[in-house]
């Protein structure tokens, strides 16, 4: 037996109407409400949100232009914009009925109907209720993450300039692009600055990362899942893919998703359509891909690892991010914004930076890039004392290396040697977070969690 939905409304003031329809979707609902006229229904929409609404259009004696059907609809999309109304109306009433689809009801269905073509229309537009509701949450979660604060795109080097063109000509088209470059480059701030100089920018960007949703759940993530499809499955989702239609998906660090799972994702870009798990009907998509990673382009080249008709589809535009140590004249600019930033944030005075510490800072290989920087000037805003900041109130790499070679077998501080630890797998693995997370048997998010901690 098919999941159930919840409630059904029933809007007209023909009884027998309201009975046949009442027996045709008894099986669909868990409850299906009769009203004889929509004053009744707004009481209700107050109290509940009922998975599908069949409104009468004409409730007056001789009144057949529907004029009171269509206020009411606009008072229930007032109140529930997502619901899901479908219309009855007469043989000669399409034209009004059409009318209505463009005020927001989801379709209708003519008196006198067949119950196969009402349970499927009725059926339509709940399922569309639910996923416009699912859409509008995945949504909501994208846009606090979208206007959480993060970092700018910094930098006037000749590097940067570079980067900032082609983001310039890339954004307002719907080309798919892909982000190359190491950890802490700002991948995601470039994906993020693209979405917003796009035409698809009045819509939150939707982010996924590869690199930390487990094989398993892969499919359910990106294509989404109906009830009961698998273990677990205790309602339906919607999908990543679905839930950035018409907008921007950012794919974070593609280049580890498993070579047997990419063909799956290919087919979903080129058909322009997903289908979530256990359902067998697809969902048509209008997506625009940002893509990024950390791994070499000649890896990505290499076939027994990254399919090159994905990676086709993917590269319609590719920007390299360059490392830090490649950009050492934005280093100044960087500072200062992460400085003045951390002394805000925890009320703290605004101190000089020294030319002397700056050219030390400047001279650093900054193996981490943007992101480690950052976590030096935090670091630097908490430790600090006086009115200026010295160069050991930043963890510079050759201290910081210092100590991971000299310090092991020298203390037995357990919070010391965690830190030296985590330093030693970043380093190990070229500061690849999910490497080093593997090499220390934690999670990405445990990682980045002690990282934060530790101030690395």
């Amino acid at each position: 037996m098919a999941d159930l939905f919840n409630l059904a409304v029933v809007v007209d003031d023909d009884p027998d109407i309201t009975l046949a329809a009442r027996l045709a979707l008894r099986d669909m609902f868990e409850r299906v409400e009769t009203l004889g006229s929509p004053a009744e229904l707004l009481p209700l929409l107050k109290r509940e949100t009922p998975d599908a609404i069949l409104l009468d259009l004409n409730f007056e004696r001789a009144r057949t232009d529907g004029r009171e059907g269509l206020d009411f609809l606009g008072r229930i999309m007032d109140i529930d914009p997502d619901a899901a109304v479908v219309i009855i109306t007469a043989h000669g009433g399409v034209s009004i009925a059409v009318e209505a689809i463009k005020a927001g009801a989801s379709d209708f269905v003519a008196k006198p109907w067949s119950n196969e073509r009402l349970e499927a229309t009725v059926r339509s537009a709940a399922t569309l209720r639910r996923s416009r509701v699912d859409a509008r949450i995945e949504r909501g979660r994208a846009s606090e993450l979208a206007h959480a604060p993060e970092t700018p795109l910094l930098g006037n080097s000749p590097a940067m300039a570079r980067v900032q063109k082609l983001i310039e000509r890339a954004a307002p088209t719907d080309a798919n692009v892909l982000i190359v470059g190491e950890n802490g480059t700002g991948k995601e701030i470039v994906a993020r600055e693209i979405h917003r100089l796009s035409r698809r920018a009045e819509k939150p960007m939707v982010s996924i990362d590869l690199g930390a949703t487990s094989e398993t759940l892969f499919e359910s993530e990106l294509f989404g899942h109906v009830k009961g499809s698998f273990t677990g499955a205790a309602g339906e989702r919607i999908g990543r893919l679905k839930a950035a239609d018409r907008s921007t998906l950012f794919l974070d660090e593609i280049g580890n998703l498993p070579l047997h799972l990419q063909p799956k994702l290919l087919t979903a870009l080129e058909q322009r359509q997903v289908v979530p798990v256990g359902a067998n009907k697809p969902i048509a998509i209008d997506v625009r891909v940002i893509a990024a990673t950390n791994v070499s382009p000649e890896q990505l080249s290499d076939e027994t690892r990254f399919r090159q008709d994905l990676l086709f589809r993917l590269n319609t535009i590719e920007i390299e991010l360059p490392p830090l140590r490649h950009r050492r004249d934005d280093i100044p600019v960087l500072l200062d914004h992460y400085l003045r930033l951390y002394e805000r944030k925890y009320d703290r005075p605004e101190r000089q930076l020294p030319l002397a510490v700056l050219e030390v800072l400047m001279t650093n290989d900054w193996p981490g890039n943007v992101r480690a920087l950052r976590h030096a000037a935090e670091r630097a805003v908490i430790m600090a004392e006086g009115d200026r900041y010295r160069a050991d109130d930043f963890p510079l790499a050759s201290s910081t290396q210092a100590r991971a070679v000299g310090a092991t077998s020298e203390t037995l501080n357990l919070e010391q040697l965690e830190k030296q630890m985590i330093e030693r797998a970043l380093r190990m693995h070229h500061f690849n977070i999910s490497l080093a997370a593997g090499e220390l048997g934690l999670s990405r998010g445990a990682l980045y969690r002690r990282m934060e901690k530790h101030g690395l």
